[in-house]
This record gives C-alpha cells, structure tokens and sequence, in this order.
C-alpha cells in the first residue's frame, strides 16, 4: 500500500546519506561499487558504510520494530537457489558494465546532471518495467493484498510518526556533527581536510542512513518495489517510489545546483566524481544497464537492499552476493 509518510521522510534519509558522503568525503553513494569493491580492494572505508547499514536494524529494532523490512523466506530448493545466484550474477554483471546502479545512477547521478546515469536509468528503468510485467502477469503483489487498490495510502499512528521523525533528525544531526568532533580531536595540523578516522565516521553515518532510508521508505522491500513496477495497472500500482523521486533526487539536485563543486568537500582535498562522459558511452555499458533493469524487475532486489536482505537472512545472501561477485568477476574479463 501507499505509504506517504513514511516513504517521504525514508526519501530525505536517502538524500541525507548521498550528500553527507559527498560533501563531507568528496565521494559519490554507489551501493553497486561498494559492492564490487568489497570483493576486489576492500578498504576501511568500505568496510565502516556497511557497518552503518547493518547498525540501522539495531536502530530500528530499539525504536520502531514494525519499520524494520520483512523478507519472503529464502531459498528452500536447489531450484530456487539456482535462480536466486544466477540473478544475483545477472545484476552483478550489469551493474560493472554499466558503472552503476539505482544509488549511483538514480539517487546521485540523475541529481549531478550527468548524462551517463540518464541514458542508465532510462534504460534500466523501462527493462525493470517490461521484465516485471512479463514475469508477473498478475502483478499484485504481498504489499498490495489487502484487496483495496495498491494507489490507497495508508498512514502510522502519531506515536510512530513523531518517533519517526526524532529517529531521523538525530540520526541526521549526529551525522553531521561527531565526524567533526572526530577531526576537530585527532588532527595535529588543524586542518581536517583528509583526516581518515573522520572519513571512516562519515562513511559509517552514510551507510546507517542509507539503510534507515531504506527501510524506512520500504525500497528495501521487494514487493514494495514490483508494486511499483505494476504501472500503469492503477490496482497493482503503489506510487510510493514517486516520494522517493521527489525527497530523494529533486533535494541532491537543488543542493548540488547551489553548493556546487568548486570549494572542497571537508575530509578530502578534492571531489572524487566519475569523470566520463555520454560520449564514453557503449554498448556494453547501456547492455549492462538493460541487464541490471531484467534482474532488478524480477524480484525487485537491486544491490543496496541486497545488502539489507543479506544480514537479514544470510542463507539468502550466500547465494545472492555469491552471485553478484561471479558476475562482477565475469564482466570485468
């Protein structure tokens, strides 16, 4: 069902990760790379953002238990794992490719104006869309089966709302505040432009509310996602990921346009931006972002959640992630 409320305030978490990572550290939010990474060159760095993610259960479970993502189980046959690897390696193979997925491309690619993660979301976006659609007939889904329309929004009581937005505002403000203090105590120059322990803290705030983003707006809910994929049949339909377009793009847009790119980020001498351009484009990069489309429109996984659903049921992840390397480990070939 449409979840207005909670949708929204999961969306500015998501926009709060994105621009923490990038004007603190300098970098850009690729759940994908981050992926990729961990398996090839793992760093501190790498390693704090997912300990982020995996704190945001701890947060949830402490506070608001009822948001924290419910899964379909896992795998229970070889059949059913054979295909939860090959998609796992079906995204991890399109998103090397395509440099990219929902996080890099969508939330701050489309936000920097850059015409790579365009042409990679109007690519992967239509292929989710067609994929969903061929593969799931029907197209309710577990979030829509309360037999009203999927499009209903339905909204949490006052206790949950009001311990929703302190969650977020104190997860925000220590965000912006601690890697700082951080700085301030262990730099011996005064000047905390490429202070490591404070990166480290600003990754691990970023990965914490990127995964409260996730959870809290339910992107990390698969059949959250297909519900949306259901477009244009209005019963099937929840148009919560509209929120996310709006709270989670259009602010990153809005502050990027403003605070720009000439003055430094506060932990790094420089901004580290992807440099190519749509002219680098080839085929093997919109072939890979199509790819990346057909495996997330299939179980409405892409990698950020993945990496919820992987601490959550690890059985699922072994395979999923198992998958995802195999696939990255091939296109990069």
């Amino acid at each position: 069902m449409f979840t207005p409320i909670e949708t929204s305030i999961g969306a500015l978490l998501l926009h709060q990760a994105t621009s923490l990572l990038l004007y603190q550290n300098g970098t850009v939010l690729g759940a994908s790379g981050y992926m990729h990474r961990l398996f090839s060159a793992p760093t501190k760095e790498t390693l704090a953002f997912f300990v982020g993610m995996a704190a945001s259960f701890i947060s949830l479970n402490a506070f608001l238990p009822e948001l924290v993502t419910s899964y379909p189980p896992a795998p229970a046959t070889l059949q059913a794992a054979l295909v939860t690897l090959g998609l796992g390696g079906l995204v991890g193979w399109g998103t090397k490719l395509s440099n990219g997925c929902t996080s890099g491309h969508m939330l701050c690619g489309l936000s920097r104006l850059n015409g790579r993660s365009a042409l990679a979301v109007a690519t992967f976006f239509p292929s989710a869309l067609l994929t969903h659609h061929l593969v799931h007939p029907t197209l309710l889904t577990d979030a829509c089966s309360s037999g009203s329309p999927c499009y209903i929004p339905t909204y949490p009581t006052i206790e949950t709302t009001v311990s929703l937005v302190l969650l977020a505002v104190a997860t925000v403000i220590a965000s912006r505040i601690l890697p700082q203090l951080i700085a301030g105590v262990t730099t011996s120059e005064g000047k905390p432009s490429t202070e490591p322990l404070a990166r480290q803290a600003t990754q691990f705030f970023a990965g914490l509310q990127f995964g409260l983003g996730l959870h809290i707006s339910q992107m990390a809910s698969p059949s959250k996602v297909l519900s949306f994929l259901s477009f244009p049949n209005m019963n099937a339909w929840d148009p919560s990921m509209v929120l996310v377009i709006l709270f989670g793009i259009l602010p990153n847009l809005m502050e990027n346009q403003i605070r720009g790119f000439e003055k430094p980020p506060l932990f790094n001498q420089r901004f580290e931006l992807p440099k190519l351009t749509l002219k680098d484009t080839d085929w093997k990069f919109v072939a890979g972002a199509a790819a990346f489309g057909v495996g997330w429109g299939m179980t409405g996984t892409c990698p950020g959640p993945a990496v919820l659903r992987a601490m959550a049921q690890p059985s699922w992840g072994l395979l999923w992630i198992g998958g995802f390397w195999i696939g990255g480990q091939t296109a990069g070939s």
